[in-house]
Order: structure tokens, then C-alpha cells, then sequence
């Protein structure tokens, strides 16, 4: 493997492992371990799990802007596009139930430990917000389209958790089915 398929394979296992075992639990072994390689050769691409923790934010914000512009690119209209968003919790099920939703469990434990990422960590739920926000803007919800942005990030959000927590499928896909009635009513 050469130098940056192997800083990418580290990359790639450490987001799973945070999101999986969260940030403070997982250590350079562990990372080191998932991708097969020498802890001086894990040295070598990483000197400080801060920096870790950093590229693995740049590559969920990449990931996730991408996700957008597909969104944006195959949905017919700003509902069929915001369905999307809620859809996600559907395509997500298995991994919520077992370790919660990865942009909230991560902003989370970041806030908790008033860790120096916390607000770089946030900045995955802004994409959101603000994507959101131009999706109600085009259903002519201009005056309200942040706020209806953010009811629907929490509400996400907190499916998300509770789904987790009691491991309820069907509260969660009646949770999901709610979300699509209410966005529905708005159009």
C-alpha cells in the first residue's frame, strides 16, 4: 500500500472506530490494528490523534457534501429532496440502532470533553442546517426556512437517539413516517 492509500485506510478505520467506540475510547492501537500496519508506520501519517480527529472531520464534511450535491442533482424538487434527508435514517437503521447517529454522537462527546474540535465537529450539522434551510426556501417557506431547517435536525436527531436507546424499530419507522406526513403538510 503506498503512503496515501494507507493515510486514507487510517483515516477510513479511525471514523468507523470513533463512531463505533467514540473518540476518547479509541486509541492509536486500535486504529493501527484495524488498518494491519507497524504503530512507527502509523506515526509516520499521524503524530497526535488530534490530527486523526481532524481528518476524519474533513472527510465526514466531504463525504457528506457530496451526499448533497447527489441529492440535489437526482431529486426531482425540494421536497423529493429533503425526503432524502429523512430517508437517510431508513438506509441508516442497523448502524443507529447499535451506535446512535455518527454526526451527533460525535458532536456529543466532543462538547462533553470542551474539546478544541467540538465547533469544526458542528460544522457537519451546519451543512445540514443550511442545505435544509434552501430545500424549505425553494417550497416558498422563505421566512421560516431556518427554523423548520433546525425542527427537522432535531427531530432527527432525536429519532436518532431514542432509536438507539430502546432499539425500536417500529417507533423509529413511525418517527420516520411522521416526518414525511409533517414535511407533506408544509408543501
Amino acid at each position: 500500500m503506498n503512503s496515501r492509500a494507507t493515510r486514507e485506510s487510517i483515516v477510513e478505520a479511525a471514523d468507523e472506530l470513533f463512531y463505533q467506540q467514540g473518540f476518547e475510547h479509541t486509541s492509536f492501537a486500535h486504529i493501527a490494528s484495524a488498518v494491519k500496519i507497524s504503530r512507527g508506520n502509523f506515526y509516520y501519517h499521524f503524530k497526535a490523534k488530534d490530527e486523526i480527529l481532524d481528518a476524519v472531520i474533513d472527510l465526514r464534511l466531504a463525504k457528506t457534501e457530496a451526499m448533497l450535491e447527489k441529492w440535489e442533482m437526482e431529486g426531482e424538487g425540494p421536497e423529493d429532496r429533503i425526503l432524502c434527508f429523512v430517508h437517510i435514517l431508513i438506509a441508516n437503521w442497523a448502524k443507529i440502532e447499535k451506535h446512535g447517529c455518527p454526526v451527533g454522537t460525535l458532536s456529543a462527546e466532543l462538547i462533553k470533553l470542551d474539546h478544541v474540535a467540538k465547533d469544526e465537529a458542528t460544522r457537519l450539522f451546519t451543512l445540514f442546517r443550511k442545505w435544509l434551510a434552501k430545500q424549505f426556501e425553494e417550497l416558498g417557506r422563505e421566512a421560516d426556512a431556518d427554523e423548520l431547517a433546525m425542527h427537522l435536525l432535531a427531530r432527527s436527531q432525536g429519532v436518532a437517539t431514542l432509536a438507539s436507546a430502546f432499539r425500536d424499530e417500529i417507533f423509529f419507522k413511525s418517527e420516520v413516517e411522521r416526518m414525511r406526513s409533517w414535511l407533506a403538510s408544509l408543501v
